[in-house]
This record gives C-alpha cells, structure tokens and sequence, in this order.
C-alpha cells in the first residue's frame, strides 16, 4: 500500500502530465505551502488579473468590490494552502475558490434568498456612468452583463465564461437547477434585446 507522500507525489506527477501549465507552478506552490511568503507573492502576481476579471464580473463591474474580493480571494487561498493536494492546476483551484468567495460575498448581500425569482426582478437596471450619463459607445457586452440583476448576472457568467453546469450553479447560489436555467435563459434575453436596442439607436 503507498503511503501519503508517495501518493502525494503520483497525484502531483499525474496533474502535470495532464493539465497544460500546471508544471510552471509545482515548486512556487511547493514553496508556499511551506510558509514562503515570496513564493506566495509570485503566485499572486502571476494569477491576481485572471482573478480580479471573474469577480469583477460577478461583482457587477464594481471595481472597488471586486479589488476587496480579489484581496479577501487571496487572503483564503493562502489560509487554505496546506490543503491543496495537487489533484488539479493551482491555477484552477484559486480560480474556483476566486469565484466562490465572490458568491459567499452575493449570498451575504441578497440575505441568503432567492430574490429573483419572477420576470419583474429581472427587468433591465441600467448602471450610473461616472461621469453622470450614459453614451451609446460606453454600453458594450460587459456593460450590459454588469447591469443584469445579481443571481441573472452570476448563472449567466458561471454558464457562458466560467463553464460551470447547472447543478453547481445552482448548489453555490441556492436554487434549484430549473430556476438556473430560467435565469440564464432570462438574462440572455435581456442581454440581447438590450443590445438590440442601443444598435437600433446608432
């Protein structure tokens, strides 16, 4: 029977031969889960854009929420560290614990419930420009996705960018798997005559 450190290394091994990049992190996340803080500061540069791009998504463009969630983001993977066990790429472990701080941080704003359950909670809320209007060139794709209501905007960027299921989608924002669907069906219902609008307009 192998013992633990034989395994860990077979486990090791086996990611790198079949996660394309995962070698490039193996002895810096060595080195952190040793308590290197430098070796910690390498990852963080290396993977703090990939981060802050998915909850600043999932934080609805808010840039100064979504630089606390990539800090507090952070702040966990380094707490969790000593757990990783190299059963995939570091870079796919910190990215689903990225996204699951972003969600623990929507749940805790919505109370915990479903708010958008019916049509009239995912009608169209336009966002406030900075400078205090809104130009036609300023609305693209990310804009319109930011302006979703919450849990629309979370299925739909869980299912199209992060390539999530159904059932994850809905066992992280506590639904069920139909109302995920509804949701994202909604939301990319909303994008698109959104859209269409604004092109209507030019």
């Amino acid at each position: 029977m192998l013992n633990s450190a034989m395994t860990a290394e077979l486990l090791e091994s086996a990611v790198v031969a079949m996660v394309p990049g995962a070698g490039e992190d193996l002895d810096v996340v060595r080195s952190a889960i040793a308590g290197n803080t430098g070796a910690f500061e390498i990852l963080y540069r290396r993977y703090s854009r990939r981060v802050y791009a998915v909850v600043w998504r999932l934080s609805g463009g808010n840039v100064a929420r979504a630089e606390d969630l990539v800090q507090e983001a952070f702040l966990r993977a380094w707490q969790a560290l000593p757990s990783f066990r190299f059963q995939s790429a570091f870079s796919t472990w910190l990215h689903r614990l990225a996204v699951n701080t972003a969600l623990m941080e929507l749940r805790s704003r919505s109370g915990g419930q479903d708010m958008e359950t019916d049509d009239a909670a995912l009608e169209w809320q336009a966002s406030a420009d900075t400078a205090g209007q809104r130009t036609r060139e300023q609305l693209d794709l990310e804009r319109a996705v930011a302006s979703l209501p919450d849990r629309a905007r979370a299925v739909l960027v869980l299912y199209d960018i992060e390539g999530w299921k159904h059932e994850e989608i809905a066992a992280e924002l506590g639904m069920a798997v139909g109302s995920s669907k509804a949701q994202l069906h909604r939301a990319r219902n909303l994008l698109r005559t959104r859209l269409g609008e604004e092109h209507d307009r030019d």
